[in-house]
């Protein structure tokens, strides 16, 4: 009733400043309110409605884990503080504790003008809470490099300042993405604080009371524990600025509560004790009156508005959407009483004489920017695997004189303590090892040319398999498809009667598959996306276009528990359509098997999701048949599905994304559609990073079940898991524990995440092999022993397995002892814990994951040769042998050698960072083009300033060795001033440049190179 009354309210006209909401879901809906009446002048005097996030925080939390909360309160409270006439819309749950006020969130301005002493700066920065990092990708950070420094403002902009001493000359926004600065210039910039603009003694109070607290968290400084100690931190002026405990804040402004909010309240004191708060504080508050008798607060979809209005012939109605488009998507019988108004707004309502409703949904949230996380940097200590000799251990950068020219080289260990110095610009020949097999992997010899030989057996192998993806695609493309009918008026009504908002990719993956079934040839298209990404939501529409065209559809997937969980979401969606919906699966009796299979021959079903008991079964009509998690199935079961298949549409499905260069390769012999964004109502996880305690486990383990949900218990080692479960029963005796891992049979392992799925027990212990294709809403809560002994991009998979339904997710990071860890890995298992909301896909590169399903598509028959080779170099080899058999253009395989007696390398007092030189290094080598050497040095220019002569000479051998490269020369060397050229053919060819200065030697060899490739066009 929250729209409904608030409209009536602000009708009525009002002189409250604050309003106090149950959670973050009625706040959303009374700001939209707020917004509607503002934007239609619904009160005489002007208002400007502002909305604070939801901070479900208990006392004590480690708040990076809530940092872009954080961000977004100061933000919006700096608004209402600076804003006359606002009306502030918070849930009671951000207002329990204490807030900042206005002095605590001033802003500095940085102008061209004025002199600024970068020393100076950077302490005021520190103590405005923003973070110092090499490279700036969030809000909150800020880099110093030399002259130049970057600062991304919460809620603001990424700023690049470049200084000559104490003399701003150029001041310029940059993209965190791209790195690359705006060519406009700024003559100032405002800099709000990351956190709170305090004093150098207000720091230093409240850092203080921060390292005295009582608290665990992992690292005790301000952004993980200052905002519990706003109201507590004195100086010789006093407080430090917060306002004590939300209760003085409502009291200090006039306020409502919404009728809801004390229940609420009542909840969130039974389990978080707040020991100065009382619910009677609350209680002498006004509280928003309800509207009379008549209103409400209305659900609508499209499909409900026509009757809606013929019901209510004397009521006044206001139809609102974003567009003029939107109001066409309704057909109308009769639109005398309605009127129609362009607003973005999501109002719902009716009162006694009007009608209010709306085509829009809620409005999106601020997409926060993602960070790279450095999923697929090359870390001291990590496995990786070269072309050309095979698995060994990466040891760092290394600088090397050798014959009197200095030199950058990646240093590799092999068997035996061998050791392979590859030069830096071959970057491009090494990757990080991953393989599915768990265990380390064993190190190859150098020399010995075994692992040439290895390779070779898996080309073999690899060229067979793509044989067979392209024959079987060629084959199905000459079959004729059932033409099936896309432009009925009710497929396109169905799309949109979810009760959710679709993504771009779920849009665009329908209209994929829509083109394919309906342009006459036989469809074979693979949908990729993570769990919970809306796979089965694009595969309904065209099950259900295939339903209108009169035709039955088949999902055939690997578990009864995957069957039961698609027949679920099917029979929901499908029967109030009147499609009827089936399910055939080993739990199901030998006669109700049977009365399936003759129903399906008769026709009298349209619609059947099973295990492999479908693979004999016969149909009246077939048109789709839609295959879940291929590559668990097994070989026989492949032919069958390939027998039931090979005449109709035929969709497969995968819950890992495909690496991006393979799907290409693929999307030339048949179609590939990509979920890669979460679904707009996908809340992100909170990750703690914490030492492992008894008392941590308690408390993490009762929170989740004070809200009814479960919990994965995730301990790697199968020897010791039996007796973390007793420890854990000790803790906790009446908790509900099953162990899963991987020498526990199939068929008894799916009991267990059936009986998990069905609530059975309280918490899942197992190994990381946690079931990636099923769907468990109801878990959100993850803790993981050793956190600190999985790489980085497991931890971020793992973590991604909660908080997949309308809850928030919550991930704990357990570790032995801090004291046990690097600087290096605690860095980056703080950045973990900091940037733990949604990672879309969108700029996180979940490498491996991707790279497991490739591994997915060619089956696991070949674990044995990825585990020899890697996934990344067994991926590129597959996707040479595709790429040479569908004719596409065989990739240029020279790779020259350069002998070249030069200094040249990125220079460290350019680029002080190490991890960014090898980034830098590793996307040169990458470079096919000229004109992408000359893109990164732009780039370098801008990010860390002018180039000296080593980084200089190093690019030019990169242009060197492209244009090599394009004109098939094998090898370069040179000696003083005498130039040797050997071609593929080997062809010789002799230069000498006017001197044996280094800048000269290179100028003979790039005049030369570019006066061949001139010639050559």
């Amino acid at each position: 009733m929250i729209q409904s009354s608030l409209y009536n309210a602000i009708k009525q006209g009002f002189t409250w400043q604050v309003l106090v909401t149950r959670d973050d879901k009625e706040s959303k809906e009374a700001y939209e309110v707020a917004r509607f009446s503002q934007s239609q002048r619904v009160f005489s005097k002007q208002f400007a409605p502002i909305l604070l996030p939801e901070i479900r925080a208990k006392m004590g939390d480690d708040m990076r884990s809530f940092m872009g909360e954080l961000y977004e309160l100061s933000h919006r409270l700096r608004e209402f503080y600076s804003t006359p006439n606002s009306l502030l819309i918070a849930p009671v749950s951000t207002l329990l504790y204490s807030l900042p006020n206005s002095a605590l969130l001033e802003s500095f301005v940085l102008s061209k003008s004025a002199p600024i002493d970068l020393s100076e700066l950077r302490k005021k920065l520190l103590f405005y809470g923003y973070e110092f990092v090499d490279v700036v990708e969030m809000e909150g950070e800020a880099s110093f490099r030399g002259d130049i420094v970057d600062i991304f403002t919460p809620f603001g902009c990424a700023y690049r300042l470049s200084f000559f001493d104490t003399q701003c000359e150029s001041i310029r926004v940059f993209d965190p993405d791209s790195q690359m600065s705006e060519a406009e210039e700024k003559e100032s910039v405002v800099i709000p604080p990351a956190l709170f603009s305090l004093s150098e003694e207000q720091y230093q109070n409240l850092s203080d009371l921060v390292s005295c607290s009582e608290f665990e968290v992992f690292s005790k400084d301000i952004h993980s524990l200052g905002f519990w100690y706003l109201d507590c931190a004195q100086n010789e002026e006093g407080d430090i600025g917060g306002i004590r405990q939300g209760i003085n804040f409502l009291k200090t402004y006039s306020c409502l509560l919404a009728p809801n909010t004390l229940n609420e309240l009542k909840e969130i004191f039974s389990f978080n004790f707040i020991s100065s708060l009382k619910l009677e504080d609350f209680a002498s508050l006004p509280i928003l009156k309800p509207a009379p008798d008549g209103s409400s607060d209305i659900d609508v979809t499209p499909k409900t508005i026509d009757s809606l209005i013929r019901i209510n012939p004397n009521k006044q109605i206001s139809l609102i959407a974003r567009n003029q488009a939107l109001f066409k998507s309704v057909e109308l019988c009769d639109s005398s009483n309605v009127k129609q108004i362009i607003c973005d707004c999501a109002v719902n309502f009716c009162t006694p004489d009007e009608i209010i409703v709306s085509l829009n949904t809620l409005a999106k949230t601020k997409k926060r920017k993602k960070p790279r996380l450095g999923l697929d940097e090359l870390n001291i200590g990590e496995y990786v695997v070269h072309n050309d000799y095979g698995i060994g251990i990466f040891n760092g950068i290394r600088q090397a004189n050798i014959l009197g020219n200095t030199r950058d080289f990646i240093d590799i260990v092999y068997q035996g303590e061998d050791k392979l110095l590859l030069p830096v610009e071959n970057l491009h020949t090494i990757d990080r090892y991953i393989s599915s097999s768990s265990g380390i992997p064993i190190l190859d010899k150098l020399g010995k040319g075994s692992f040439v030989k290895l390779k070779e057996k898996v080309r073999e192998r690899l060229f067979e398999i793509a044989d067979s993806i392209i024959k079987t695609a060629a084959k199905r493309s000459l079959i004729e498809g059932k033409k099936i009918d896309i432009s009925n008026p009710e497929v396109a009504a169905f799309r949109y009667s979810c009760d959710f908002v679709l993504t771009p990719d779920q849009e665009r993956s329908i209209e994929e598959i829509f083109s394919d079934i309906s342009g006459g040839n036989v469809m074979d298209r693979l949908l990729s996306g993570d769990v919970g990404f809306g796979k089965t939501e694009v595969a309904l529409n065209a099950i259900f276009a295939v339903y209108k065209s009169g035709l039955q559809s088949a999902m055939i997937v690997p578990t009864t528990l995957l069957s039961n969980q698609h027949f679920g979401a099917f029979q929901a969606r499908l029967s109030p359509f009147g499609a009827r919906v089936a399910r055939l699966d080993g739990n199901l009796k030998k006669s109700q098997r049977s009365l399936i299979l003759q129903s399906l021959l008769k026709g009298e079903i349209d619609v059947v999701v099973g295990t492999h008991s479908l693979l004999g079964a016969r149909f009246k009509d077939l048109g789709l048949v839609i295959i879940d998690e291929e590559h668990k199935f097994g070989v026989k079961q492949k032919e069958a599905l390939k027998e039931l298949s090979q005449d109709v549409h035929l969709l497969s499905m995968s819950a890992t994304p495909i690496p991006r260069t393979l799907n290409m390769a693929l999307s030339r012999i048949k179609g590939m559609s990509s979920l890669l964004t979460p679904p707009i109502e996908r809340q992100g996880n909170k990750t703690f990073l914490k030492e492992k305690s008894p008392e941590l486990l308690k408390e993490a383990i009762q929170r989740e079940l004070r809200r009814n949900g479960q919990i994965f218990y995730i301990h790697n080692n199968i020897a010791t898991i039996l007796g973390v479960k007793e420890t854990l029963k000790e803790l906790i005796p009446n908790l509900k524990i099953a162990v899963l891992h991987s020498q526990i049979p199939s068929t008894q392992s799916e009991e267990i995440m059936t009986d998990f799925t069905d609530g059975k027990y309280h918490l899942l212990l197992c190994t990381s092999i946690v079931e990636s294709g099923i769907h468990l809403p109801n878990a959100n809560t993850m803790i993981i022993d050793g956190a600190d002994r999985f790489g980085l991009a497991d931890l971020h998979q793992l973590r991604g397995r909660v908080g997949r339904g309308h809850k928030e997710g919550f991930c704990y990071f357990l570790i032995g002892e801090k004291k046990s860890l690097t600087q290096e890995a605690q860095k980056r298992l703080l950045a973990l814990e900091k940037n733990s909301y949604l990672g879309s896909g969108e700029q996180v590169a979940y490498r491996d994951l991707e790279i497991r399903g490739g591994g997915n598509l060619v089956g696991q028959a070949q674990s044995g040769h990825i585990k020899n080779i890697g996934y990344g170099l067994y991926l590129k080899m597959l996707e040479e042998a595709i790429n040479t058999l569908s004719g596409s253009i065989a990739q240029n395989s020279t790779n020259v050698e350069l002998k070249i007696n030069i200094s040249a390398y990125l220079n460290p007092e350019l680029i002080g960072s190490e991890r960014l030189r090898l980034e830098l290094y590793r996307r040169l080598s990458l470079c096919k083009e000229i004109g992408e050497v000359y893109e990164i040095e732009g780039e370098i220019e801008d990010r860390f300033g002018k180039l000296d002569t080593m980084s200089s000479q190093f690019l030019q051998i990169i242009m060197i060795k492209i244009m090599c490269n394009a004109l098939k020369i094998k090898n370069i060397f040179s000696h003083g001033q005498n130039i040797s050229i050997v071609y593929e053919d080997n062809a010789k060819e002799k230069l000498s440049s006017l001197s044996k200065d280094e800048d000269d030697v290179l100028n003979c060899i790039l005049s030369y190179l570019r006066s061949r490739a001139k010639s050559q066009t």
